[in-house]
């Protein structure tokens, strides 16, 4: 709950004494943020949580006494708050902030090489915080239930195409998961840098039945696999014939975004159909709301993830606003209705 003064109460937790002193003083240019404390290490944390109450945490992985992970885990254990974890982009960090965001927190913004440069992260990271202060965060379980698993009687040449931001990754790891091992080929844009994506694709390969990598440009879109469109590029569906591919590029953002939920699920409308099945998940912004409705206009079955669910109900927000989702469905029966979807639904173009 935010402050009775409107303002967004921050804690800032990171071994840093110099970054925890540029954070506090690059964050409060903002009028809309309070810092009300800061941490060196999580046991300080803690007791500062309990005493300030604040809103939003911003959360260095690497400290002393106590890894960032961990603590996150215990924290949204006991006490879910949306935390936001500024983390260093390099290939080993990338696949530590992948850990965190799959543990709960809301969203990463990179910490810069040089603490004097951290600064520049900061409008990024207002930003975050801003939108982490509106997100819904669930407590969590220690040891959550094994994800179920569905089955297709036959194999599909539908496409499924599925957007995502904040709070994605937890959402596409939950609808993964349940993919049978002969699911349609399946396209997905997540917001991520260029450095998570490939992280991304290759922590889901484990645990998927499906195959999934990123995406390279000219990939064929088959069952069985799933590709992640790259950070920092713009992936769209192109059709040869009967065959699917996609093609990878650089160009301008899209609803601010690079990759772009719309620019994946317009190229989805124009050469699959009524052959396709998409999905908008969690996340902040509008990125893929009119795509999802192209979709929907080019006959594709189509559908958002519902609010209670959703980390940050932003992008599916604006979908059902504009009428593009067939179905308003709550994270945990997503994959159940995109299966269905596929067996009910035999028309082929």
């Amino acid at each position: 709950m935010l402050s009775c003064c409107g303002t967004i109460k921050v804690l800032i937790v990171d071994d840093s004494a110099v970054v925890r002193q540029i954070l506090s003083r690059q964050l409060t240019q903002d009028p809309a943020i309070e810092i009300v404390g800061t941490a060196p290490d999580p046991f300080i944390a803690r007791d500062k949580i309990i005493a300030l109450e604040p809103d939003v945490i911003t959360l260095d992985i690497e400290m002393p006494r106590m890894d960032g992970i961990t603590f996150l885990r215990k924290l949204m254990q006991y006490k879910p708050m949306p935390v936001i974890v500024f983390s260093s982009l390099t290939p080993q960090g990338s696949k530590t902030a992948l850990e965190a965001l799959a543990a709960g927190a809301v969203d990463v913004v990179s910490k810069p090489g040089s603490s004097y440069s951290v600064g520049q992260s900061s409008a990024d990271l207002i930003d975050k915080i801003k939108m982490a202060a509106h997100a819904h965060v669930v407590m969590r379980k220690q040891e959550p239930d094994p994800p179920a698993r569905y089955s297709m009687v036959e194999t599909t040449n539908k496409i499924v195409a599925i957007g995502a931001s904040t709070g994605g990754v937890q959402a596409l790891t939950a609808v993964l998961t349940k993919f049978p091992k002969n699911a349609p080929g399946t396209v997905v844009v997540q917001h991520m840098p260029a450095a998570f994506t490939s992280a991304f694709a290759q922590r889901l390969n484990e645990i998927c039945q499906v195959h999934v990598r990123e995406a390279v440009d000219g990939d064929t879109v088959i069952p069985g696999q799933v590709l992640i469109a790259p950070g920092g590029l713009q992936m769209a569906l192109q059709r040869s014939g009967a065959n699917y591919y996609v093609s990878i590029k650089d160009g301008p953002l899209v609803c601010r975004q690079k990759p772009s939920v719309e620019v994946l699920f317009n190229s989805v409308a124009k050469y699959a159909g009524a052959n396709a099945i998409g999905a908008i998940l969690t996340g902040m912004g509008n990125d893929g709301a009119q795509g999802l409705l192209n979709m929907k206009k080019a006959g594709a079955k189509t559908m958002a993830q519902d609010e209670q669910s959703c980390i940050v109900f932003g992008m599916p927000k604006e979908a059902i606003a504009l009428n593009a989702a067939d179905r308003i469905v709550p994270l945990s029966k997503i994959t159940a209705n995109i299966i269905e979807l596929c067996k009910s639904d035999t028309n082929r173009i």
